[in-house]
């Protein structure tokens, strides 16, 4: 049977281009190339069957379809229903590991200690320009001063503005000033401490300053603070005292209190007695601490008035009163005390409240009253100066601290009408000794029973009348030298003066 040569050929094109890539017939003869002409690969390759190749890719791709679809079926399985997680108890104890790492992170401090008022208390959320907080030192770099105002806040200060570094970790009074917002810290100012003043942007009422005196006038001082600003110091801002030359003061550099500042019209008012009374209220409540009732303390007179004198301690003062000043009595605190005299006291009162000092100079000495019975026994005539006249009778100085009183029926032997007439203050006098009493600290003094009695007389008591030394009394009421008004021997009742007829 013969066949068609273009009929095989086409059959065979048709055949390769199944849907299946069906195995294809051998190329016509003219179409094939040598062997030997071909690269080695090629001809390999060539070599294979085409039909070979199409089932070999679709196989594969069978096998990774399983290979997806195995996967999948396992990841299904991983999304099942998961163990229950077991609930945390609020009131167990924390585990060891827990417990040491919160301990670690609070640095030994007490929850009841972080938020109390001595500890880190400011609220994170609500630092405000101006205000005043209690802020613990936590680092000390350079210059600079860090302060944790609580929470994620710190404060900077600088170094220069402590008269000493202070140490980390103490607790210091600190004013907020501003809000750096480039290093996100609050720009603070330690309570007390020294401004480092630049220009004015750094000068603020109520800071501390260096100033140099560079001129002295009626008014104050002139002065000159850092970045060249320039500043008055009034006359009574100059000390605590009264300063009698300000002339003293120039080329200073002294320490003040800025208490006004108008950087428009270019005005800076400075207090140096304000950093003066400052320091002497710091020192008074050093030395309130350590002071006691009855201590010896060396002092000077500051100022004397009629009720007393005011003794400077060394940062405290105390009241001399005029009754503690000596045992005699004066009557005035200028008798035995001057301005500027140096003195020593003794404590006799100490008020915490009020912090007054009662002071007193006269009990270093022995007091007069000890072992009086011994010195003016009872009986004995003794000499001494009249010190005092009153209505009832006249004091008598015996001794410095002691007093006798001689009564007014024991001035003389006769009747006295006025003390004066017998004796005259400051005049010698010799007494006896009636009656002694140390817990009353009285005695009783008699003049009569110095002087001789007068001799009694034979005569009446009309004619015995005794002899007066001292002038008589003047009537209480004064005779009348005028007519007496009124009366019954005036007729018509005086109504006639009047107009009236009766």
């Amino acid at each position: 049977m013969s066949t068609d040569p273009s009929n095989s050929s086409s059959a065979s094109d048709a055949s390769a281009s199944g849907p299946l890539g069906a195995r294809r017939g051998p190329l016509p003869v003219g179409q094939r190339k040598p062997t030997g002409d071909r690269p080695k690969s090629e001809a390999s390759s060539s070599d294979q069957p085409a039909g070979d190749a199409e089932l070999s890719a679709q196989a594969q791709e069978v096998a990774d379809d399983a290979a997806r679809d195995k996967q999948a079926r396992k990841a299904k399985q991983n999304y099942g229903p998961k163990p229950a997680i077991e609930i945390a108890n609020r009131r167990a104890p924390l585990s060891a590991d827990l417990q040491a790492e919160i301990d670690e992170a609070l640095g030994g401090l007490s929850l009841n200690e972080l938020v109390s008022d001595g500890g880190l208390a400011t609220k994170a959320s609500t630092v405000e320009t101006d205000s005043q907080h209690r802020a613990q030192v936590v680092e000390i770099h350079g210059d600079n001063v860090f302060f944790a105002l609580g929470g994620k806040n710190q404060g900077v200060a600088s170094l220069r503005s402590f008269a000493t570094p202070p140490e980390v970790g103490s607790m210091l009074d600190v004013v907020v000033n501003s809000f750096n917002t480039e290093d996100n810290l609050y720009e603070v100012s330690v309570a007390g401490g020294k401004l480092v003043a630049g220009n004015w942007s750094d000068i603020r009422e109520g800071g501390l300053v260096d100033a140099k005196i560079v001129a002295a006038n009626t008014g104050g001082l002139e002065c000159e603070i850092a970045g060249g600003v320039r500043g008055f110091i009034p006359a009574s801002q100059a000390g605590l005292y009264r300063v009698e030359n300000l002339g003293d003061l120039v080329g200073q550099r002294i320490t003040c209190v800025i208490t006004e500042a108008n950087e428009r019209r270019g005005n800076v008012v400075l207090s140096r007695r304000a950093v003066l009374e400052r320091e002497k209220e710091s020192a008074k409540k050093e030395l309130m601490a350590s002071i006691a009732i009855g201590d010896m303390r060396e002092g000077v007179v500051r100022k004397i008035q009629d009720f007393g004198a005011f003794v400077d301690m060394g940062g405290i003062d105390g009241l001399i009163h005029i009754s503690q000043m000596s045992w005699d009595r004066i009557k005035h605190p200028s008798e035995i005390l001057t301005e500027g005299q140096k003195v020593r006291v003794r404590i006799e009162k100490i008020d915490p409240e009020t912090g007054k000092i009662g002071l007193s100079l006269r009990n270093q000495q022995e007091h007069p009253w000890t072992g009086i019975d011994q010195k003016f026994p009872v009986g004995s005539i003794v000499k001494g100066t009249v010190s005092r006249l009153a209505a009832f009778g006249a004091f008598v100085k015996l001794s410095p601290g002691v007093e006798g009183l001689i009564h007014i029926s024991e001035l003389a032997h006769n009747r006295v009408y006025a003390v004066q007439n017998v004796v005259k203050e400051g005049q010698e006098v010799e007494v006896k000794i009636l009656t002694v009493s140390a817990e009353d600290q009285r005695i009783s003094l008699s003049l009569k029973a110095t002087l001789q009695a007068p001799a009694k007389s034979e005569k009446t008591k009309a004619e015995a009348a005794p002899e007066v030394d001292e002038p008589p009394r003047a009537p209480v009421v004064p005779k009348r030298s005028g007519p007496l008004k009124g009366g019954a021997g005036k007729s018509g009742g005086g109504g006639e003066a009047f107009g009236l007829k009766w």
